[in-house]
């Protein structure tokens, strides 16, 4: 005698996943942050909100090489979480909007796993 079990989901199917082009577009922001010290270029720079950062003062102020700041700066701009603007010999950065609203977006997006309310008795 063969028995039928009821079917347990063991989770939730979840949201929609991300649009390819989409996930392209976050995936490429973050590799531009998997380097520690784009994260502090973009903290550093975001953190004057309105006005731009001259680079001139960037290498004393992370600790860094002039062609470290160069590379990295060049990494963010590519990005687009950061924009340049030349005035004079110096170039001055500031945090791009639409760049800090992709990651706001997609972090804003993920659950807190404090509020889930998956049922702890189901396993898979």
């Amino acid at each position: 005698m063969v028995q039928h079990l009821p079917i347990i989901d063991c989770a939730p199917r979840g949201a929609s996943a991300l649009a390819d082009e989409e996930a392209e577009r976050v995936a490429a922001t973050f590799k531009a942050l998997s380097d520690p010290v784009r994260v502090k270029l973009l903290h550093h720079i975001s953190a004057n909100c309105c006005s731009s950062v001259c680079a001139c003062h960037m290498p004393d102020s992370l600790g860094i090489s002039q062609p470290t700041l160069s590379y990295h700066l060049a990494r963010l701009v590519k990005a687009g979480l950061i924009s340049r603007e030349m005035r004079h010999k110096w170039a001055h950065y500031h945090a791009t909007p639409q760049g800090l609203a992709t990651v706001r977006a997609f972090l804003a997006g993920l659950p807190d796993p404090d509020n889930c309310s998956a049922d702890p008795s189901i396993t898979c």
